[in-house]
């Protein structure tokens, strides 16, 4: 059944790739951006390309009206990681409700992930400062979503936490785990494959409230 999702962050490598694999499976998708100008290779058959601001929850309430879904891939470098992903995870519990959206699946990050019980990758030895200050951004995001008195059912969806392959063809195929690096995972994963595992959770709700690693 065709629903209507928006997808924040709908420019980036892996909100482009949500909003294909989307499209492809019959869904409308409202993209939000922050500058539609430079966007328009977005928009066409099911696509609409609108201005929106993720950390706001007006603007989220205003554009995620009439829609079934939302994804977050959003990101932003030119602030600080854990101002931003804090501001959006209170924009989009707030902007959603009011908005009557229920399912939220956001894009996590692979260096939150355990490597051992409480052990985050960002927090193994020599893990670069710069990245895991980045890290640090999705663990706040994650507290926020967590402690939030919602109805909302949100999901954070984390790929392993190496490089994704930007070219590499759609497999369809991923295995889901738990908060934990999946230690058998194969070497590299596509944002096609994370789109994939982001639209079923979309079309087919299976995990909940969580942090869920997806890997090859």
């Amino acid at each position: 059944m065709s629903s209507r999702i928006v997808v924040f962050g709908a420019g980036g490598r892996a909100g482009r790739r949500a909003v294909a694999e989307a499209v492809a499976r019959g869904h409308q998708v409202t993209a939000v951006v922050r500058n539609p100008s430079s966007y328009q290779d977005l928009a066409g058959a099911g696509v609409s390309v609108v201005p929106g601001d993720v950390t706001d929850a007006e603007s989220v309430a205003a554009v995620s009206a009439g829609h079934d879904a939302a994804i977050s891939a959003a990101g932003r470098m030119d602030m600080d990681s854990s101002e931003f992903y804090v501001s959006a995870a209170h924009a989009l519990l707030d902007g959603l409700a009011r908005a009557g959206v229920g399912r939220l699946v956001l894009i996590g990050i692979g260096s939150v992930l355990e490597t051992a019980p409480g052990v985050a990758v960002h927090d193994t030895p020599g893990f670069p400062e710069e990245a895991r200050a980045f890290s640090l951004g999705h663990s706040a995001e994650l507290d926020v979503l967590r402690a939030a008195e919602t109805d909302i059912d949100w999901l954070v969806i984390a790929p392993p936490p190496v490089m994704l392959d930007d070219e590499a063809p759609r497999t369809g195929r991923y295995r889901t785990g738990g908060e934990q690096v999946m230690a058998d995972a194969a070497p590299s994963f596509s944002y096609t494959d994370l789109a994939v595992a982001l639209i079923d959770e979309i079309e087919t709700p299976k995990h909940h409230r969580s942090l869920t690693a997806v890997a090859g």
